[in-house]
């Protein structure tokens, strides 16, 4: 788990502009998606073309935040991020300059539909109700990456949770993307994972500034459990 720290500077500064940190002062469960991104084989399993040390840690609080969520009437959905020769060709930019022709052929091998890396990591409780959303992009609201936005606006969403890893990757461009699309966005500190804690908390700083509620698993499960009875009368 990440030892978490806001830059103070940022902190100042939105406490400045807006009179505190925090954005929302909570959330109507039934109109809130939890958005786990890219929690797969092959970006958890130890010895996977992506892996990440740190996420496997994460799981639990993640699952927590989706049967809080569930039981309240919120909605959860998987994100996956998917690779194959067609997505290659029209994102050549990434697949052609961010990494060597031999990570390019391993990242489709194990992001590839059917692969071992693309399937979502197996602690983590998916249930029937859940939904499974496949993404060519780093993030799940740009267009031309998945059908999210329409699945989430047809159902009444108006907030997110973001959980997931990369944090300063996947996580972080759809929690701006959406945010940018006018949804209510809470990224959680110990619910997403990165390579380091200085890129963890970077992307922290950044979202707390100016896209995004940062909060804890324990906080937002807090606002979920005290907004549910309201829920459940309405």
């Amino acid at each position: 788990m990440h030892k978490i720290e806001l830059l103070p500077s940022v902190v100042a500064r939105a406490e400045e502009r807006r009179g505190g940190l925090r954005v929302f002062p909570g959330l109507d469960p039934k109109r809130t998606a939890h958005v786990v991104v890219d929690l797969q084989n092959g970006f958890m399993a130890p010895g996977q073309i992506s892996a990440v040390a740190t996420a496997p840690g994460i799981v639990p609080n993640v699952n927590r935040i989706s049967a809080a969520l569930r039981a309240a009437g919120g909605l959860v959905v998987y994100l996956q991020h998917t690779a194959d020769p067609a997505t290659a060709a029209g994102w050549g930019a990434f697949y052609n300059g961010f990494m060597t022709p031999e990570r390019k052929a391993g990242m489709i091998a194990a992001f590839t539909p059917g692969a071992f890396g693309h399937a979502l990591w197996p602690e983590l409780e998916v249930l029937p109700q859940d939904l499974v959303v496949r993404k060519t992009r780093f993030s799940g609201f740009v267009q031309g990456s998945s059908d999210l936005d329409a699945q989430l606006r047809a159902r009444r969403i108006d907030t997110v949770v973001i959980t997931g890893t990369v944090t300063n990757v996947c996580c972080e461009s759809s929690a701006r993307d959406a945010m940018m699309l006018d949804y209510k966005v809470f990224f959680t500190a110990d619910g997403n994972a990165a390579h380091s804690d200085a890129e963890h908390n970077a992307t922290l700083s950044n979202l707390a500034n100016v896209f995004c509620d940062v909060v804890t698993t324990a906080e937002l499960t807090g606002m979920i459990a005290a907004a549910a009875p309201r829920a459940a009368a309405e």
